[in-house]
């Protein structure tokens, strides 16, 4: 049981108890506990009750049920509550919204237990007259709950990537003379998808049976062919229709190609990774031999966009920049919730100026890695930010992002971030729409009128790269490139292990084109400090 998993718990016991009205307090801690303990690095299952009970906001009671909850898979308190609570009320609570208290309303006075009720309940208007809901709460449900229809049995590309790796590995270990690859969306790296594809070159039939029968009822789709047909039938599974036909005519169907490179070069073409072949810009960026010049992990010289407990982060600012250097990194700009960010312990002017204190004694002591001074800043309802000027002046650079009143109209969402974006402090533009994956769908925005406002401001687009948002979309970014926008690829990390996630960023940038040279955060500390410098003084 990992951290993630024990954080959950947490979480489903605070919701539980505040369903039932439990006391507010012991709720308060739990929900506090389910936040914080999502983004702490040390393994939690290894440590002892002591250990455990030295941990901020982790006193005796709750560390003596992370211990039984590693230890049995358990929490006793936890399976009462469930207990006392209809499954389909569990599956409620896991909207966005609406939250324990209002579930509770409709449990008791309309009766609603499960999601299929509450969305007969939409369809039939009960919840317009309702206390507290009306229309437009009626409606909001109602969307998020077709939402979660469209997108039941799908799974995020990196909660896929580990049972993928490990199937490759027990295959490899197990037929050591069978050619196997993952295929298809998986390894185009598609953000959504319904399965992993793997495509197993098997001779003699010998793995087929076997390997069915152990994966049955897995996200799992397993290809045969032979080994003479391995790399094109590879090369077919992992491009779309249009991108394979493009070159079929060219594949000789009797050679035994030795990979998929040699195909591409026996039809005249340079490799294309997998993640473009969509037929939408391959082609154009092999006539231009740009697709070398690709986006790659190695190419991020620098963090920009983490947080640090200042904020809601695991680690201390030393601690997080300490980690980044020893990740090979040149720089780090730590950019933790601005002071409208309550819930995330966003910054006071005070806490502000205490960090900028502490940024310059690090900055001596890890010279020459650089810490850059930033805040992600609260876009309001009106596009401004939540600081006044003299406060926003004192930071390196500035992350606009929206965290607030999310359900807004179009017009609305396009008047308040191009307010943000014409902003003299805002540097970046960060998660674009808001959007969790597979979780909410976030609000509608005019990309290109964004885009093109972006580029007469000088703003950089982040592309988010925590797997859950990976927002702005990658297919915007051949947009950018034609205004001249660059892009951020950003972890948004609140841990350690999270400043990791910048990979799935570089994964999907791959996948809209983006090239290194218009990629913010590949140059090294000293241009990035000149970039900084420029644009604030224009």
């Amino acid at each position: 049981m990992n951290n993630k998993d024990i954080a959950q718990h947490f979480g489903l016991l605070a919701d539980l108890m505040e369903l039932h009205n439990e006391n507010p307090f012991k709720i308060k801690s739990y929900a506090f506990a389910a936040r914080h303990l999502k983004n702490l690095d040390v393994p939690l299952g290894e440590l002892s009750v002591n250990e455990l009970s030295g941990i901020e906001g982790v006193g005796a009671a709750i560390a003596a049920k992370i211990y039984q909850l590693t230890h049995t898979g358990k929490l006793d308190l936890l399976e009462r509550y469930a207990a006392m609570t209809p499954v389909g009320i569990i599956d409620l609570l896991k909207l966005k919204g609406i939250g324990p208290k209002k579930i509770a309303q409709l449990w008791k006075e309309l009766e609603i237990e499960s999601i299929g009720e509450l969305e007969y309940a939409c369809n039939e208007n009960r919840l317009v007259e309702l206390k507290g809901f009306g229309k437009k709460t009626q409606e909001n449900i109602l969307q998020q709950l077709q939402f979660i229809s469209q997108n039941s049995n799908k799974f995020l590309w990196a909660s896929l990537e580990e049972f993928a790796n490990e199937i490759i590995a027990e295959l490899q270990e197990a037929y050591p003379e069978v050619l196997v690859s993952v295929s298809g969306d998986f390894r185009r790296k598609e953000i959504v998808l319904e399965h992993v594809d793997i495509l197993i070159g098997d001779e003699k039939g010998i793995v087929k049976t076997a390997v069915e029968e152990k994966y049955k009822g897995n996200p799992v789709v397993f290809h045969f062919c032979k080994a003479n047909e391995f790399y094109v039938k590879l090369l077919q599974l992992s491009s779309d229709a249009e991108h394979f036909g493009f070159l079929s005519y060219k594949i000789d169907p009797s050679k035994n190609y030795n990979g998929e490179k040699e195909i591409y070069e026996a039809a005249g073409f340079s490799f294309i990774p997998p993640e473009l072949r969509d037929n939408k810009l391959e082609w154009k960026l092999s006539e231009k031999n740009e697709l070398d010049d690709l986006v790659e992990l190695k190419d991020i010289k620098g963090v920009v966009h983490s947080h640090s407990n200042y904020s809601d982060g695991a680690p201390t600012l030393k601690q997080l920049a300490q980690y980044c250097k020893e990740q090979g990194f040149e720089y780090l700009v730590i950019s933790d919730h601005s002071r409208s960010a309550f819930y995330a312990g966003g910054l006071t002017i005070e806490q502000i100026f205490k960090q900028h204190e502490e940024i310059d004694v690090l900055n001596k002591q890890l010279a020459p890695f650089k810490i850059f001074k930033s805040i992600e800043s609260d876009i309001l309802n009106d596009g401004s930010l939540d600081y006044e000027d003299e406060v926003l002046k004192q930071f390196d650079l500035v992350i606009a992002s929206v965290h607030s009143q999310l359900k807004m109209s179009e017009e609305k969402a396009m008047k308040r971030l191009i307010t943000a974006i014409e902003n003299p402090y805002t540097t970046i533009l960060g998660h674009l729409t808001s959007r969790l994956l597979l979780s909410r769908a976030g609000y509608q925005v005019d990309h290109k009128k964004i885009i093109d406002a972006s580029a007469a401001n000088g703003v950089c687009i982040e592309l988010n790269a925590n797997p859950r948002r990976l927002d702005m979309d990658y297919s915007w970014i051949d947009y950018c490139r034609e205004k001249n926008v660059l892009i951020s690829i950003n972890p948004d990390a609140h841990s350690l292990h999270g400043v990791h996630d910048i990979k799935y960023g570089v994964y999907a940038a791959r996948k809209g084109g983006l090239l290194k040279q218009h990629t913010l955060n590949t140059l090294t500390k000293d241009n990035f400090e000149k970039y900084i410098k420029s644009r604030n003084s224009r």
